[in-house]
């Protein structure tokens, strides 16, 4: 291409890119490019004006060449597909009129920064600095599937839609899935009509999706499984309408989901199974609106107020070592009885390890007392009523001292009634001295003996009263035991 053949506007981007010199286009500061359809020829530039610019050798200036060009309206295609540029390319505050063909490209550094463009093809990208789609109207899909980017990916303030065009109908509008990163992914205030993909995505620092809008209602509004990341994942106020699925997600950090809204009603709105994650946090979240799926994580730390969960829930498998905020153990009881698959013991049983690792043995009991009663209910009848009998008597073995109270109330009742009428002396002159409250404790603890019981024989409902004190005794005794030895067991 010869200079000659240049528009005064191309003529400007021509002589300034050997200088990596700054062209400003924009006739102010706030200009919106979504509006560049309408810029005249004054402000155009030929996307082939552009490839021919970036794919020269110029002549050592002693300066960096680069395009770095403000405010113009590019018609035709940059199509710069398989090609390895060197120089820097920064087009701000630009119209596209067609996606730029970036496909298998490697490039230094590409700022596209408050552009509008009908999407950008570039997967398999590998960009050596950073790529910067800050606060640009996107209005097809961004397809940066298996790109390599050794920098960081900013996307803040972005607007991304889905194409209109036949062959885009369906497809997700952000596509990351197998990218790698070399830092980090920073998309705070992000807009995504559709679905943000990034399975199997590798970022070797953080993904933050701060104040981000993920709208797919029905769909999936964030599709990261298996991602892994360096450090955290923030999402904090994140809206999600739709799924966000993390499953398989390995995050060593945190996972902040502070103040976020999940919806998807009719749905699963959280799946975040098979994951490890450091510390996940729901802090101060509205409830989840739509079902969450947290079967077979390992967690370190789950912050999650007892209100945030929804009715159904599936936990199954679910490990962690704390749970914060610090509550009374019934106030967590209730999100065990939402678990989809009925009872699970071992929901109960790391519920009660958490208390403990804290130091709250009374909580932990709590918990192992409510487990029991859940497993009563899934038991036959006449199992039930042994387990009724059981935590009437003992609370299980967690509550020892009711079998005291029963004890104590029994002695007080057969001490009064013997010793208003004595009973009768089996053999006369051979009875030891009647002792209302030793005959009491002889009739209701079998393997005490003070000599009372074979001595004296009760008549009338006295007798009665014996045989009660008898039986009772015995089955305070059994259920004493075995509270006891299922206690000691578990500990």
């Amino acid at each position: 291409m010869e200079i000659n053949e240049l528009t005064p506007a191309e003529r400007r981007v021509w002589e300034a890119f050997p200088r990596g010199e700054g062209v400003d286009f924009r006739e102010g500061p706030d200009e919106d490019a979504c509006d560049g359809r309408d810029w005249g020829p004054e402000r155009t530039v030929r996307a082939e004006v552009i490839a021919a610019l970036l794919l020269s050798d110029p002549a050592p200036s002693g300066q960096v060449p680069g395009i770095n060009v403000r405010g113009v309206r590019i018609i035709g295609k940059l199509d710069l597909k398989y090609a390895v540029i060197e120089h820097p390319i920064r087009l701000r505050a630009c119209w596209f009129e067609r996606k730029p063909q970036l496909y298998g490209a490697r490039l230094r550094a590409l700022v596209l920064t408050d552009s509008a463009l009908p999407g950008l093809t570039a997967s398999t990208l590998c960009v050596d600095i950073t790529l910067r789609l800050n606060c640009c109207h996107v209005t097809g899909p961004v397809r940066l599937t298996g790109a390599r980017i050794a920098g960081g990916l900013f996307l803040q303030g972005a607007v991304i839609r889905p194409g209109t065009l036949s062959d885009e109908q369906g497809e997700p509008p952000l596509q990351l899935n197998h990218a790698e990163i070399g830092t980090d992914i920073i998309a705070d205030e992000l807009t995504v009509h559709g679905q943000l993909r990034i399975n199997g995505a590798t970022i070797a620092g953080l993904i933050s999706l701060d104040r981000a809008k993920l709208i797919n209602p029905g769909g999936i509004a964030l599709h990261a499984e298996t991602v892994s990341v360096g450090t955290d994942l923030r999402g904090h106020r994140l809206e999600a309408e739709g799924m966000v699925n993390l499953t398989g997600a390995r995050i060593p950090g945190q996972l902040i989901l502070t103040r976020a809204r999940l919806a998807n009603r009719d749905g699963v709105a959280l799946r975040a199974s098979s994951c490890a994650i450091g510390e996940f946090w729901l802090r101060l979240c509205p409830p989840i609106d739509g079902i969450v799926n947290l079967r077979r994580s390992q967690l370190d730390m789950l912050y999650a107020e007892p209100g945030v969960w929804p009715p159904v829930i599936r936990t199954e498998g679910l490990t962690y070592r704390v749970l914060h905020p610090h509550l009374p153990a019934e106030e967590r009881l209730p999100a065990l009885e939402r678990e989809e698959s009925g009872y699970l013991p071992y929901a109960y049983e790391r519920l009660a390890a958490a208390y403990r690792t804290v130091g709250d043995e009374a909580g932990a009991r709590t918990v192992q007392l409510a487990k029991l009663r859940r497993h009563r209910r899934t038991l036959p009848r006449h199992a039930r009523a042994w387990g009724l009998l059981q935590e009437v008597t003992v609370g299980y073995g967690f509550r020892p001292l009711r079998a005291a109270g029963w004890l104590a109330a029994l002695l007080l009742t057969g001490s009064i009634a013997y010793g208003l009428h004595p009973p009768r002396e089996l053999k006369a002159g051979e009875a030891p001295e009647f002792n209302p409250v030793f005959y009491t404790i002889d009739l209701m603890l079998p393997i005490v003996g003070f000599g009372q019981e074979g001595a004296f024989a009760p008549n009338g409902w006295y007798q009665w009263l014996s045989y009660v004190l008898i039986v009772t005794g015995w089955v305070l005794a059994t259920t004493t035991a075995a509270g006891v030895s299922r206690s000691l067991q578990r500990q």
